[in-house]
């Protein structure tokens, strides 16, 4: 497992009974994750002492509980990067902090590779990779059918320092933009996804992973340069492990380069057991 472990401003206290303990900033949060399915033994008193509380609904759903007035928003940093970060109606917080292990990933490999590099980022969410990748020299395009989240990523631009470096903020269905982008004859030396599970686009059309992505790698193909650096798929769904995801490129980036795969889980360590908590898994094409 690959773990986030340079965080400063983000922790994972603990976990325990479906909920994870966790600071952002100066704020704590709880938060349910279904997969934490044991029960501490020894609880933090910090449990009963955090800020807010997502408690989900029997009918779906769910609300906060804050136990204390937040701000709307508040700022945490991750090395050079600076993101707004703010409780939402969806458990979410706008930022899925296991991630910077792969923005380090992706960043060193475009440092390192003493040539431009054009990125495609898609369902890029608040831009966490974007601007990993902007801030190591690329240049990108960030997708996301949301334009809620790509105004969000906007602004964690702005607060780092990169509104002025080239970035394209696409807001559209990535699989119509993938789409358009092979007709016109696009190309990219790097491609990030992170799709859903399950999702809509911009004008209502169902996504569910399992049948789709097969169909989206094999167009991501396409868009890949004649020397292209590296494919990053992300997965949260048990349906898409990662040797699943590593067969899956194989089968698809792998028909037209000469590639190897590294494809492990990733996850963050929890404070008050010292053990990481997996938190999905990552496939990366590497090209030989």
């Amino acid at each position: 497992m690959r773990i986030s472990d340079k965080w400063t401003d983000y922790e994972l206290i603990d976990t325990s009974d479906g909920e994870r303990l966790e600071r952002w900033g100066n704020v704590t949060l709880i938060r349910p994750d279904p997969q934490i399915i044991w029960k501490s033994s020894a609880k933090t008193s910090e449990w009963n002492t955090a800020d807010a509380r997502y408690i989900r609904s029997s009918s779906g759903g769910g609300a906060w509980d804050y136990r204390k007035k937040l701000p709307e928003s508040w700022q945490i940093s991750y090395g050079e990067l600076r993101f707004m970060v703010k409780p939402t109606g969806f458990k979410h917080t706008g930022l899925f902090p296991e991630q910077a292990v792969n923005w380090d990933y992706c960043a060193d490999l475009i440092r390192n590779a003493d040539r431009p590099i054009n990125v495609l980022n898609l369902f890029a969410y608040t831009g966490g990779a974007t601007l990993a990748c902007a801030n190591a020299g690329a240049s990108v395009c960030h997708c996301d059918a949301v334009k809620g989240m790509v105004d969000w990523a906007r602004t964690n631009a702005k607060l780092s320092k990169l509104d002025d470096k080239p970035i394209r903020w696409i807001v559209d269905d990535a699989v119509k933009f993938i789409k358009r982008e092979i007709r016109r004859g696009t190309k990219y030396d790097a491609v990030i996804l992170d799709p859903p599970s399950y999702g809509r686009g911009t004008n209502g059309e169902m996504w569910k992973l399992e049948d789709s992505i097969f169909g989206l790698m094999e167009d991501i193909t396409q868009l890949l340069s004649e020397n292209p650096l590296f494919v990053l798929l992300n997965s949260y769904t048990t349906g898409l492990s990662a040797s699943v995801m590593s067969y899956l490129l194989e089968m698809t980036v792998g028909r037209r380069y000469k590639i190897e795969v590294l494809s492990e889980e990733i996850g963050l360590p929890v404070k008050q057991t010292g053990l990481p908590l997996p938190c999905g898994s990552t496939a990366i094409v590497k090209f030989i």
